[in-house]
């Protein structure tokens, strides 16, 4: 690398950490949102290695503990530490959000883009395979596709990318049949960039930020859609520690007072999502460039 590109790179770096240090101080709660991503993927990334206890190891005498200084979330049926298991599903159920939702975003923003910059019979296939999923009910379609193929984790990011497939077409359509006839797409029409040139160097970018935050909202769905799987016994299988197993597991506990089985599995669960819900407005100011002085 020459030093002219090295300095060209190092001011280009220096302005997105500034852009992204003012996006925080000017709204708070993406600074919040942002801090509970970080925890999220810091239990994903290292949970097994720093869970006190081995989630799946079973202790009947310590069973249906209360949260204590020894099991902070207290402990299951079987005696094994809900706060182990809590930590390490985190890896599992990021995994299934964050591969479902690459996967959609893939495919599902291609064919939007491909769907509104082109039209004619490549909008009409898209609209219609999308019209065809939006037919049914989306959780009872990807009930009915794990069933089906089988309730292992590939099935379930399949089943997720699948239902949030006319969600991504959608936004990404509308943004790319406004903006296909646009000065500067005429201009790069112009100078002799090929149409799919056009697609992925000027259509593309300006949909992005509406995608990102489309991504955030999808992330919580995603989480919620494995957790409901689970939850009725569709998803993944016993006793690999996942947030809807869990509740699951706990639901008939609440009546005789073990309330912690079922509580702190469904907290992580909601945190997540709720933070995901936030994190989409400060991921559109982050990759917006009108919002970059």
């Amino acid at each position: 690398m020459s030093l002219a590109s090295a300095s060209g790179a190092r001011p280009a770096r220096d302005g997105l950490l500034a852009h992204a240090r003012h996006v925080v101080a000017e709204n708070p709660v993406t600074g919040v949102a942002f801090a509970l991503f970080a925890l999220l993927v810091f239990a994903a990334l290292l949970g097994p290695a720093i869970a006190p206890y081995d989630p799946l190891a079973s202790d009947t005498v310590a069973a249906l503990q209360p949260p204590s200084a020894a099991h902070w979330f207290g402990t299951d049926q079987l005696g094994r530490d809900i706060f182990s298991r809590v930590l390490v599903a985190a890896r599992l159920d990021m995994v299934i959000a964050i591969t479902s939702v690459a996967l959609v975003f893939a495919v599902g923003g291609f064919a939007g883009i491909a769907a509104g910059y082109f039209g004619g019979w490549t909008d009409r296939i898209v609209g219609r395979v999308s019209d065809t999923i939006m037919a049914f009910p989306l959780f009872v379609l990807a009930m009915g596709i794990v069933a089906a193929m089988g309730n292992t984790v590939t099935n379930i990011i399949i089943a997720t990318a699948i239902i949030n497939f006319p969600l991504y077409v959608r936004v990404a359509r509308a943004e790319a049949n406004i903006r296909r006839e646009a000065g500067f797409v005429q201009a790069a029409r112009l100078t002799g960039n090929s149409e799919l040139r056009i697609l992925l160097t000027q259509i593309a970018p300006n949909i992005l930020p509406l995608m990102m935050v489309q991504v955030s909202l999808t992330m919580g769905y995603a989480i919620l859609n494995a957790a409901g799987l689970s939850f009725i016994g569709l998803g993944v299988r016993p006793p690999t520690p996942e947030w809807g197993i869990m509740v699951a597991e706990g639901a008939s506990f609440i009546i005789s007072g073990e309330w912690w089985i079922a509580f702190f599995p469904g907290a992580t669960l909601m945190v997540a999502v709720f933070c995901f819900n936030l994190l989409g407005d400060g991921l559109r100011d982050l990759v917006d460039p009108q919002r970059r002085t």
